[in-house]
Parts: C-alpha cells; structure tokens; sequence
C-alpha cells in the first residue's frame, strides 16, 4: 500500500511539477521581455533578500507539519491551525524589522537605492507564502498531492495573467515600481493557492476558535523538527542574502562598473540558474513524495524498504537530470536564445551544467536526511558548504575574473553539501 502510494504520489508531483515548471518559465520570459535586462538584474540583487525571509517567515513548519501528520498520531485539524497564530505573529515581526531596515539595505548594501520598493512589497507577500505552505505541509503528510498540484498551476495562471496587465502599467511609474509590482504579483497568486488548498479540506470540515489556540505539546513537536530544517535552509538563504553584497562590494571596489556587474549577475541568476534548475521540478517532486514515505518507515523500523525508496529517488532523479545536462552542454545558445531571447551566459551555462547533476540528487537526500530526523546533520553540511562559499566567493571574485568567481564559488559548494548529505544518509542504515 505505502509503495503504491509513494509511486503514485510522484507520478502525480512530476505531472503537476512539469506543467508549473513551464508556467515559472513562461512568467520569467514575460517579465524578461517586459522589464528587460536591466529590471530583471534589479529584481535578482532582491531575490537573495527574498528567499531569505521566505526561509523565516516560514520557520521550517512546513516540514514539521508533513512529518508530523504522516505519522498520524496526532489531531491534525489542531496541529495545522494552531501553529497558524504562531506563524503570523513571526510574519509580522519580520515585516516591522523590513519596513525599519529596507532603505538602509537598499542604499548600503546593495548599493542599489532603486531596489528599495520592492524590499518593502516583499513584506506584504510573506503572510499569504506562508499559511499556502502550512495547508501544503498537512496535504504532503496525508500523501494527497492533487491539491498541491492544482493549487500551484492555479497560482501561476493568476500571477501570469496578473504580472501581464500589471507591469505595463507600473513600468511608466518607472523600473524599480515595476520590479516592485512583480514581488507584489505574489500576494494574488498566493491567496489563490489557499483558497484552492481550503477547497480540498474534508468536507465535514468545520473551525472554531479553539483550532486556532497553540497546544503547547504541539508546538514543541513542531519546533524540534522546524529549528533544524529552518537552521538548515536559512544558512543557505543568508549566504545567497550575502552573495550580491559581496561581488558588488568587491567588484566595485577593483575598477568594474555597477552597470556591468548589473547585467552579468541579472544574467547568471535571471537566466543560466533558472534553466539549470528546470530539471529540479522532477527532484523536488520526488522529494516531496518520499518525506512522508521515508518517515514512516524510519518511524516503524523498516530501514531497507526507507534505503530502497531513497535509491529509487537517487536513480530517477539522474534518470532525468543526466539527458537534461547534455542537452545544456551541447545547445547552450539555442535555448537562451529561444528562451530568453539573448546569447548571454552560454559559457557560464556550458560551464555549471555538469556541476548541477550533483545538485539534482542534493534535493532528495535532504528530504531523506529531515524524513529520518537527521535535519541536524543537514544543517551541518549546509552550514560548512556555505562558509566554504562565502569565502571562495570573496577571493575569488578579487581575482579580477568578473562573475566567474560567482561560478567556481557555487561549484565548489554543491561539490561539498552533495557528498556530505550522501554519507550522513547511507551511515544512518
């Protein structure tokens, strides 16, 4: 039963994580040839900020919640809605601390004074990103995937068809109000993916007041596996957070000009990085489906069945990134410029494709490692990668090599998490 439903369960992720896959890719097009290179190397110097306070904001809960209900020991109406309050109250927290620091981060860290807008905009979305992947978390662990496959194409849909009205209009406010508008663009989207998720709730399903009130206990369980999970991808969100201050920091400082710097970062970020992690709707997909499974197992002592479901999503996720990976080396140019309409960044491209097979099996032995209760080790292994990031990234980019200290730096760290995640998991059986 548990396997057919793990199988199941990623074929359905897989289908819904090829059509929103080309849904992100069709939304990045749009907005690449709405704002240009220029808007989308603006909207890449806020996207580290972004993800890092999406990794806050959310607090690992919806990692927690997944394992938590797959275990089904628990009353799950009360685990989802009563971590709800806590979730907000975070939120809000982080949204006074942006609104105090956005135009200091903007103007001194940036360097980027046009950027300031859509930090601001960035603590709008944050409430609606977090409750869609809360109602996410509790629908993982019951391994129903239909709701979270709806609900994300739902949401593109609605962000894409916002975005197309929206950008124009803001685009003669000026450049930075529509990066801004695209951060904003979220809120519709993400109230859309809640309001679906709400949909595929049991139909006997009814709230009260107490739902809403923290169990104490509860919360606790969900803290021990949401502080890890949350240490864990943090890291790797602060080091992104710091990697635009860095190269602009050094960059600037031994003769390169802002609009170079502009340009090769909104390159690297807002083309090659995205078309690098198009195969990753496949890993994830998988990911997500094996968190449930894994944890059972792990949970009922069935270590072999949990090891032989991790080597199965070890094999498919190669299964597809290898083929994908040829295809980058081998036709850079072509699909850059069918994609994305310019020739910039074939060589990066050519470059960091072979690199990133190690980082498509990254993604399910992560998942592995939170299933099994080992968030800590992977926090660990992210923690040493992005130190040993950060520091390739300083010396390197003082190398007067451009944005390719940007490339070794990202190698280097997808080298060192892969290996360590793959030896923490296979000790463990």
């Amino acid at each position: 039963m548990k396997k057919s439903k793990f199988i199941k369960s990623t074929i359905i992720l897989i289908i819904g994580g090829m059509i929103t896959k080309l849904m992100s890719m069709v939304i990045k097009i749009v907005i690449t040839r709405l704002v240009g290179v220029e808007g989308m190397g603006l909207y890449m110097l806020i996207s580290p900020t972004f993800m890092l306070l999406i990794g806050l904001s959310q607090f690992g809960f919806p990692v927690a919640i997944s394992k938590l209900v797959s275990e089904n020991k628990k009353n799950n109406k009360q685990l989802v809605f009563g971590i709800l309050p806590v979730s907000l109250v975070l939120n809000t927290l982080i949204i006074i601390i942006l609104f105090l620091t956005s135009n200091f981060l903007a103007t001194n860290m940036l360097k980027e004074p046009r950027t300031y807008y859509a930090l601001i905009s960035i603590g709008l979305v944050l409430p609606f990103i977090s409750i869609s992947s809360i109602l996410r978390g509790y629908f993982f662990g019951k391994e129903k995937m239909i709701p979270h496959v709806v609900s994300n194409i739902t949401e593109d849909i609605v962000r894409l068809v916002v975005i197309v009205i929206g950008i124009p209009l803001y685009l003669t406010k000026g450049l930075e109000f529509a990066v801004a508008f695209i951060v904003l663009s979220n809120i519709f989207s993400e109230l859309t993916s809640i309001l679906v998720l709400f949909f595929f709730l049991p139909k006997k399903f009814k709230l009260s007041k107490n739902d809403f009130k923290p169990n104490k206990g509860y919360l606790k369980d969900v803290l021990d596996i949401s502080l890890p999970s949350t240490g864990s991808r943090l890291i790797g969100n602060i080091g992104h957070f710091f990697e635009p201050i860095i190269i602009t920091f050094v960059l600037l400082k031994i003769g390169y000009s802002n609009h170079f710097i502009l340009t090769e970062y909104g390159t690297i970020t807002g083309f090659i990085m995205p078309l690098l992690l198009m195969p990753s709707f496949f890993t994830l997909a998988i990911s997500n489906a094996l968190i449930p499974t894994v944890s059972y197992a792990f949970n009922n002592n069935q270590k072999i069945y949990a090891k032989n479901k991790i080597n199965q999503a070890l094999f498919f996720s190669l299964l597809i990134g290898v083929p994908v990976t040829i295809i980058f080396m081998i036709f850079p140019e072509f699909l850059l410029n069918f994609i994305y309409n310019t020739s910039n960044g074939v060589t990066y491209l050519r470059v960091l494709a072979p690199i990133f097979i190690l980082y498509y099996i990254q993604i399910p032995l992560t998942s592995s490692l939170q299933a099994m209760g080992k968030a800590k080790e992977a926090m660990n292994g992210t923690l040493v990668g992005i130190i040993i990031k950060t520091s390739v990234l300083f010396i390197f980019s003082s190398f007067k090599i451009g944005l390719w200290g940007l490339v070794v730096a990202t190698s280097i760290n997808i080298l060192y998490v892969t290996i360590h995640h793959y030896r923490c998991v296979y000790r463990s059986f």
